[in-house]
């Protein structure tokens, strides 16, 4: 990648053909630039990462399906509203999202607050790193009509003065293509707004949700005789609900569809019964309890999860414990106005609550000790990465030691590390985080894994075997989860069977069926026949040398 000081412009305006790295850690070195220092970003790497998230965007569905289970929680976060220091201590209580730690983003990312591009950065580079495992809904505000009355066009064109049009306009196409909403576990329904009395799930999967710059705009002209307008609070009307048009069919169509989205991203619960127009907004509805119970009975769901509105606790809960109102950031009017919340929630327990409020203390004290933390989290995922491909790592290390020295120059470790993972990091920079270098500049290539190994879950396993599994555990609990249809979470040995033929054949894996074989039998630890999946998985995990010496090692599942 050229320095970005010396990249031409039409270089910078092209970058739609670049080649970025979409599963990896090192997109964390993007953020880190400027987190160091709180130095703005340069557009080169603003472009590189909006047109990367666009195009993983495009491959998303309406609504994310996510599963969690008993060992494996997931955390939802609702709005931030450009307040960078609560996604700094969300982070710091609740870690970093990756593969064990999914998080869901429930919309409302920027305008208000001063760092909005920071946040959709950050998010943006966490989708590319885990698309599998962090999840990001549109909220109401992930709209350019909004962003131009409440802060965000303004905190972009003056970040990026050459280049900002063209930051926004890249925007406007990404707001389009962010998903509808999350449906977690087959119960729990989390979108932005609500929900209204006509709400229809099965249409809101199937409609084309990119028709819609801007969700403010009806799609066709509205017959006036029958319409009455609201004006809402950005001088855009949002026709009241329920009204009926002469267009076409497909007029008529277009514009249900354009309701029920604005449904979900502009709409309130209240204690009254029913379904009514959401004058205060001038756009969506407010619903009643009953409308949550019809809703959610009709869809087989059990609760639904939304943000849209402050709380003075972060959360509140309505309409019999069916609705949970989630806000995160804290501080929203002025300091002290209210504290902020996420919430942790998986399979077969109730949602786990977390509150926290920003003060001017927190904020002076540990702003470097935040971005410390998030680099330390970064060289260790990077540095589970390594272990995750160590058989590959060493045989290309021994081939670049001709004199079998057990040592690299500098460059060959370098070399070697992008050959084997492919990550487009300055290896040479990170060499003195991740490896021991002698008084001649030399690299002890073994000392990549000094400090980290993967746990063995019985010892009679094949290293090969376990260093797959850990690599692709993320891959087989998705093939496991189709083949899991009655959602037990056990998988007999025939099934473990079928399903490690079909990962083994799609991604070209060599290892001897006799060996998962054995590996199987000796999970099934009652020996019934069938298998925990996700015990299973969870039997592979990584040590590192500080949390063992701390008695606390990280398990990955």
């Amino acid at each position: 990648m050229p320095s970005p000081s010396s990249s031409p412009s039409n270089t910078l305006m092209n970058k739609a053909n670049c080649s970025y790295p979409t599963s990896s850690p090192s997109c964390w070195k993007t953020i880190h630039v400027y987190l160091r220092k709180i130095q703005i970003l340069h557009a080169y790497y603003v472009l590189e990462v909006l047109f990367e998230t666009k195009k993983l965007l495009q491959q998303k569905p309406n609504f994310t399906h996510t599963k969690t289970s008993p060992s494996k929680e997931i955390t939802i976060c609702g709005d931030l509203h450009g307040k960078l220091d609560d996604l700094f201590l969300i982070f710091s209580k609740n870690g970093l999202p990756s593969v064990s730690n999914p998080y869901v983003f429930n919309g409302d990312f920027v305008d208000r607050g001063k760092n909005s591009m920071e946040i959709l950065m950050i998010l943006f580079v966490s989708f590319l790193v885990y698309p599998n495992d962090l999840h990001l809904n549109r909220g109401n505000h992930e709209d350019f009509m909004m962003n131009k009355r409440y802060g965000f066009t303004k905190e972009v064109l003056n970040k990026y003065k050459l280049h900002g049009k063209k930051i926004l306009q890249i925007l406007e196409d990404i707001y389009t293509w962010l998903p509808i909403g999350t449906i977690i576990d087959n119960e729990i329904l989390v979108v932005h707004g609500g929900i209204s009395d006509s709400t229809d799930l099965n249409l809101l999967h199937r409609i084309e949700r990119n028709k819609w710059k801007s969700v403010l705009m009806p799609p066709i002209p509205i017959d006036g005789d029958r319409a009455t307008e609201k004006e809402n609070k950005v001088g855009t009307t949002i026709t009241a609900r329920g009204i009926r048009t002469n267009g076409s069919l497909s007029e008529q169509l277009t514009k249900h569809e354009w309701e029920q989205v604005v449904d979900i991203l502009w709409s309130d619960p209240r204690g009254k019964r029913g379904c009514y127009p959401n004058t205060s907004r001038g756009g969506g509805c407010y619903f009643g309890p009953d409308v949550t119970s019809r809703i959610l009975n009709k869809y087989q769901l059990k609760m639904l999860i939304r943000s849209h509105e402050c709380k003075p606790e972060g959360y509140e809960i309505c309409h019999d414990g069916k609705v949970i109102t989630l806000f995160s950031a804290s501080n929203y009017y002025e300091e002290g106005s209210n504290r902020g919340a996420y919430i942790r929630v998986s399979s077969g327990t109730p949602p786990r609550f977390f509150q926290y409020q920003m003060t001017r203390a927190t904020c002076l004290r540990p702003h470097y000790q935040r971005v410390n933390a998030l680099e330390s989290s970064a060289i260790r995922m990077l540095k589970e990465r390594m272990i995750s491909q160590k058989t590959d790592l060493i045989r290309v290390f021994q081939l670049q030691d001709c004199s079998k020295s057990g040592k690299l120059s500098v460059g060959q470790w370098a070399f070697s590390m992008e050959n084997v993972l492919g990550l487009n990091l300055p290896w040479r920079s990170l060499s003195s985080r991740l490896v021991t270098i002698d008084k001649d500049g030399n690299i002890d290539y073994m000392s990549s894994f000094q400090d980290i190994h993967i746990q063995k879950p019985v010892k009679e396993a094949q290293y090969t075997l376990i260093e797959t599994v850990y690599r692709y555990r993320s891959d087989l609990q998705i093939i496991f989860n189709v083949i899991d249809s009655d959602h037990s979470g056990l998988i007999s040995m025939e099934e473990f069977r079928s399903m490690w033929k079909l990962f083994t054949s799609y991604y070209s894996v060599c290892i001897d069926d006799s060996q998962i074989d054995e590996l199987a039998e000796r999970m099934d630890l009652n020996k019934d026949g069938s298998i925990d999946f996700n015990e299973f998985l969870k039997a592979f995990y990584v040590v590192h040398k500080f949390d063992k010496l701390n008695k606390s090692d990280t398990k990955f599942a």
